[in-house]
């Protein structure tokens, strides 16, 4: 009689190495099939280029996984019921999984698991995300942080999983007979007409394998740099890796450890070593403020900005999303997000400063077009940024810190590098105007090939103007 097998159920944790669910399962002794399910009705489900890495990930992660022995089988459809269908078909006699953390996929995951056991089969879940669980790191009277600096103080000293990573396995023993699967052509998850992704690949390797490449040229260099570095965006001093992390490629337990060994070697710098070890902590806390308030990604967690007097201002919201605000720094942040499916961290914050503060679009607008366009997209990390710069999330910055667009690009770009590369149509402009163009004499104007309201636009606001009336708005709410 044939074994009865194990599935082993991927979401965002695409990868062999240091998955605790696919590992369980191979050391059960039970012949293995990997499975991924697309439902498009899932909760919160990714964005479009999200799908354009997603099909790189999982072409990538079927070729690994076809080589150790164990197919990956994909099915489209409703998450209960495909689960539960090959469940009956395979005859499997478990399922493993790696936890999720918001509520809509806690509650999916529950009704799977109960279905499942109703049926015979054991079901099994794992920490396969996260350094710790979003219970594990408490404040001193049992509950949650939400300050971020005594949430890290509190991660360093418990430490990350009590393990190492997991290593790889060469060989995962697969079914007896092919399950049927799927093909990623199927799926049509990369655009086609237009392909507004052409460039992606020319910026990304998706897959396990990208992502070690990535965290190995990090180590190699960038990590010297990364404390004092990482908010230029002329350079890169940063690790690229928030794709691979999203798409679960390599876990955040992976990155620690490697980082660690990196530093007890002498071969990594410890104070911007430790500097990037606390922006994988923003993540942990990220999930921990997702996993306590379900609504992060709708409701602001301070519950009085509810009554802030938001715009209807779907001109200006065009504007940002093409790039086209008349602030540089504002429209290269956008083109390269449109570009290249990412934007440097630092320019993350000023375009979500100059949407919900300049033009007062509120930030549940900005964080679903960061949703859509990022091959990053993260739930937790998505919504607690967004909300840390409205001011209105946890240990968020205050609301009077409104960025200033032009200091900002003449602080952090100051020849102009970054700008020139994502709106090429100021690359001629001298640094002392790239910023703001409108300040330039005509001369310098008509030598740069620029003629504004042209061929670069106006600024679509005053910012001292806008700033005024932002700060009037946080004004109407403190009062009330």
């Amino acid at each position: 009689m044939t074994e009865r097998p194990a599935l082993v159920w991927l979401r965002r944790d695409l990868r062999i190495a240091d998955n605790p669910a696919l590992h369980a399962a191979r050391e059960s002794g039970a012949p293995v099939i990997p499975v991924f399910i697309l439902d498009d009705d899932e909760p919160h489900f990714m964005g479009a280029a999200s799908r354009w890495w997603l099909h790189h990930s999982l072409a990538a992660l079927g070729e690994a996984l076809a080589r150790a022995g164990a197919p990956l089988v994909l099915r489209r459809g409703e998450t209960v019921e495909a689960m539960t269908a090959l469940a009956q078909e395979t005859r499997a006699q478990a399922v493993f999984w790696n936890r999720r953390y918001f509520n809509g996929h806690i509650a999916l995951d529950k009704a799977i698991k109960s279905r499942l056991q109703d049926k015979g089969v054991a079901v099994q879940t794992f920490n396969g995300a996260l350094l710790r669980e979003p219970w594990e790191v408490k404040t001193g009277d049992g509950g949650p942080y939400r300050v971020f600096s005594p949430f890290w103080r509190a991660l360093r000293r418990l430490g990350p999983a009590r393990r190492a990573p997991l290593a790889g396995m060469r060989k995962i023993p697969g079914p007896a007979s092919p399950v049927k699967s799927d093909t990623l052509a199927d799926w049509a998850l990369t655009p086609d007409d237009p392909d507004w992704a052409a460039e992606f690949s020319e910026s990304w390797t998706p897959g396990e394998n990208g992502a070690q490449a990535r965290l190995k040229s990090f180590l190699d260099g960038a990590i010297n740099h990364y404390r004092d570095g990482r908010n230029r965006p002329d350079r890169e001093h940063v690790s690229r890796l928030s794709p691979h992390l999203a798409h679960g490629e390599i876990s955040p337990l992976q990155i620690w450890s490697a980082i660690e060994t990196r530093v007890a070697q002498g071969e990594a710098d410890e104070n911007s070593a430790e500097t990037f070890l606390s922006e994988l902590a923003w993540r942990e806390f990220s999930y921990g403020l997702l996993y306590f308030n379900q609504d992060l990604p709708q409701a602001p967690l301070r519950r009085e900005f509810s009554a802030y007097p938001w715009r209807d201002d779907a001109k200006g919201l065009r504007a940002w999303r093409k790039g086209l605000t008349g602030y540089p720094i504002v429209d290269a942040g956008m083109r390269q997000l449109w570009r290249t499916g990412w934007m440097h961290n630092r320019v993350r914050m000023i375009t979500a400063s100059f949407l919900i503060k300049d033009l007062l679009v509120p930030w549940q607008q900005g964080e679903a077009w960061f949703s859509d366009t990022l091959v990053d997209a993260d739930i937790a990390n998505n919504a607690a940024s967004w909300q840390w710069v409205a001011g209105c999330g946890a240990d968020a910055a205050p609301y009077f810190r409104i960025f200033n667009p032009v200091t900002q690009g003449e602080k952090f770009d100051p020849n102009g590098d970054y700008v020139r590369e994502f709106a090429p149509e100021l690359k001629k402009l001298p640094a002392k105007y790239i910023h703001a163009p409108w300040k330039a004499p005509k001369d310098v104007l008509a030598t740069s090939g620029i003629v504004l309201g042209k061929t670069y636009p106006f600024p679509i606001i005053d910012h001292a103007e806008a700033r005024k009336r932002a700060l009037a708005g946080y004004d109407d709410i403190r009062n009330t």
